[in-house]
């Protein structure tokens, strides 16, 4: 039976968050900085929802501050915070400041691993890497990395990383990492590597 959690608070972005993406946040409006503060005291989960022109997404990324960058004296906080793990929100209720909502934690579906697609996928982030940053990605770091490892070092589109959160399914979502990755190289064809690399920071970035 798939875990729940009761009162999982809710930062509704519009941004996509991935398991193991560290996201660094700047906590100021008061409802958000009550989050943070009982976040990081209680060293419990919040979930960060997509919230785009068609509402919040009903699943999500579970989060949790990994570091507290700096406290200011009015309460704001900037904090690192790093994706836990997908959920689905149940309930949304009222309870606080900020909203909060019963939620059930998604596992993957159980199957058989895709050995292709996965060869396939690091060969083409490795190729993406050292276009896009110059760096040359160790064939141990790519065969220890998931498809959400990859995917949350590349900056795509937050429709498309939506869509990798709600994959059940491992293979699935190489397959579609895959597809996003050499669309990815093929605009690398037409683009300005030097500009690339220099807004690259070590994450490849596409606008």
């Amino acid at each position: 039976m798939a875990q729940r959690e009761e009162d999982l608070p809710l930062f509704p972005l519009g941004i996509v968050a991935l398991p193991g993406e560290d996201v660094p946040l700047h906590l100021f409006e008061e409802r958000y900085k009550e989050l943070g503060a009982r976040c990081i005291a209680e060293d419990r989960e919040f979930g960060i929802v997509l919230l785009d022109e068609d509402g919040p997404r009903a699943i999500g990324c579970a989060m949790r501050v990994t570091e507290v960058l700096q406290r200011f004296e009015d309460g704001r906080l900037d904090v690192m915070t790093r994706g836990t793990r997908p959920f689905r929100v149940i309930e949304e209720h009222h309870r606080h400041a900020y909203a909060s909502a019963e939620v059930e934690f998604l596992d993957d579906d159980a199957e058989s691993p895709d050995h292709d697609a996965a060869a396939a996928v690091r060969q083409a982030y490795a190729s993406l890497a050292n276009q896009a940053t110059e760096h040359e990605v160790s064939p141990g770091d790519l065969a220890a990395a998931t498809s959400y490892d990859l995917a949350a070092s590349v900056e795509f589109a937050a429709a498309a990383k939506q869509q990798l959160l709600e994959q059940r399914s491992e293979n699935a979502r190489l397959r579609q990492l895959l597809s996003l990755l050499r669309a990815a190289l093929k605009r690398l064809e037409f683009a300005d590597l030097a500009r690339v690399r220099g807004a690259s920071n070590g994450v490849v970035r596409f606008d």
